[in-house]
């Protein structure tokens, strides 16, 4: 799986196989033990301020509460053109919620159009973003910046101010017709492991709704 454009897809392989354990373990019994060498980058993926800056939080030392059980902010921000100030304009912020942009651009994924570009937060938007206080920001597309921009605003202001950021996440469309949109209907974790000094690792990131009985 190639998650951006020139990163190495994961590589598999078998560290113990079950028929080496099964020949040393009794009748019945073996077990497996896989290895994957992995760039950091890979699948949907969180971003810790590490990653943009040096002396930034690494994803070991991220607070739970950025991460773990978050009300969300779900923002359709589906259409043409990059996500600016404009389209930010007429939300409903929440401080401390973790926004998660919905371009629809997951709908590419595993095509050629996924990795050719797609939806971006412009530079005035991160100020809106900022402004809001929010626990974490994501979006469902291949970055949150306009790769060929070299000063990559989202990245590098969000980041430096401690949010971190969710890329390539999926089922937004899903998640808004559980929720209509309402904020804080639904909460997000986005839990990394742990590994110390790495600004990003891939994540589990789910999001949990209330059903009215």
């Amino acid at each position: 799986m190639v998650t951006y454009p020139g990163i190495a897809a994961p590589v598999l392989r078998t560290v113990v196989d079950r028929h080496e354990s099964a020949a040393r373990l009794a009748a019945g019994v073996s077990f497996e033990i896989l290895a994957v060498d992995m760039v950091a980058n890979t699948g949907t993926y969180l971003d810790a301020p590490r990653h943009y800056d040096a002396d930034g939080a690494d994803i070991a030392s991220l607070p739970l509460e950025r991460l773990v059980d978050v009300p969300v902010t779900l923002v359709d921000v589906r259409g043409d053109g990059p996500v600016d100030a404009e389209r930010l304009a007429s939300v409903a912020w929440a401080r401390g919620n973790a926004v998660l942009l919905w371009t629809g651009w997951s709908r590419h994924w595993g095509t050629p159009a996924y990795a050719a570009g797609g939806p971006f937060v412009a530079a005035d938007a991160v100020e809106v973003l900022l402004a809001a206080e929010p626990a974490l920001v994501g979006i469902d597309a291949l970055n949150i910046d306009r790769p060929t921009d070299p000063s990559r605003p989202a990245h590098h202001r969000l980041l430096h101010a401690g949010v971190p950021i969710v890329e390539h996440l999926t089922a937004l469309d899903e998640l808004h017709a559980l929720t209509g949109g309402e904020p804080g209907r639904a909460r997000f974790t986005a839990l990394p492991a742990p590994f110390l000094q790495l600004g990003t690792f891939p994540v589990r990131a789910v999001a949990s709704v209330a059903v009215d009985r």
